[in-house]
């Protein structure tokens, strides 16, 4: 594949540009966005905007991170339905499950990525989890040899400038696995969905390429993981929620330099966040 051949993801428009007091038309190259529903022994649950590709590690993530599923075993089907209004990801579930999702008492239907939106009480907001139990000796050298390779395997935000990627790194920094979507928290989804299909258990961290949101810190929590670094700027309840489950977390990120917000980094003293 050249570097202009057009991914999946993406479509090619034509568009004019505005130079040196003159227009000019080319084709161009854009992420694709898609009203995708997640619907679950036949009752939809929640439509998502999504880039349409590796939709089983999404449907298989969200399920997961959101508490639906509380193993990859539970889901016994997905299948992906292509629609004249969007995506249908169909999936079969155990009964227990079902049975659990019926109690969540969620209308999602909308939902825009903010974590919340739909949640019927203050209970829905922070459920109590228990803290990871698979800390990780987090290496200011990992951190800075993932932020340097990231960029290199953003095939999608290479082609279009639009695309949020979630990456998970080994203990000494190298990317072994990269998810993208226009949506950040998407992305993330995608990432955890691929770790469980394809079996990666290694040792490691979750990268984005976004802030750092509570239901950032609360998704890699209930997959048990203990370290999230973020390119940008944590939410002060993503850093009260990252110390109360013992995980570590990482701000603004870049090659020579990051923050410390819960946790802690080799040759870093440990935050200790008040809650």
């Amino acid at each position: 594949m050249t570097p202009t051949d057009p991914l999946a993801g993406t479509k090619t428009i034509e568009r004019t540009e505005w130079r040196n007091g003159q227009w000019d038309s080319a084709s161009d190259v854009v992420i694709e966005e898609a009203p995708v529903a997640l619907v679950y022994n036949g009752i939809s649950h929640v439509v998502m905007m999504a880039t349409p590709v590796d939709l089983e590690d999404f449907a298989l993530g969200f399920s997961l991170s959101e508490g639906i599923l509380t193993r990859a075993e539970e889901c016994l089907d997905i299948d992906i339905i292509q629609g004249s209004n969007g995506i249908e990801l169909s999936l079969t579930i155990l009964s227990e499950s079902f049975t659990r999702l019926k109690t969540q008492r969620r209308n999602l239907t909308g939902r825009t990525g903010c974590g919340l939106c739909g949640a019927e009480s203050l209970d829905q907001v922070v459920p109590d989890l228990a803290p990871v139990t698979t800390p990780v000796n987090l290496s200011n050298e990992a951190i800075d040899r993932a932020i340097v390779q990231l960029p290199q395997q953003q095939q999608l935000q290479q082609q279009t400038g639009a695309a949020h990627a979630a990456a998970w790194c080994d203990l000494e920094g190298n990317v072994i696995l990269v998810r993208e979507d226009v949506g950040r928290h998407i992305a993330l989804d995608k990432l955890l969905g691929a770790r469980c299909r394809l079996g990666i258990d290694t040792p490691g961290f979750s990268l984005v390429t976004s802030r750092a949101s509570y239901e950032m810190v609360m998704k890699i929590a209930r997959f048990n993981l203990s370290a999230l670094v973020a390119v940008s700027a944590p939410t002060s309840l993503a850093i009260e929620t990252a110390a109360k489950l013992g995980i570590t977390l990482v701000g603004f990120a870049k090659e020579g330099r990051h923050l410390a917000y819960a946790g802690s980094c080799v040759e870093a003293p440990m935050v200790e966040t008040k809650l």
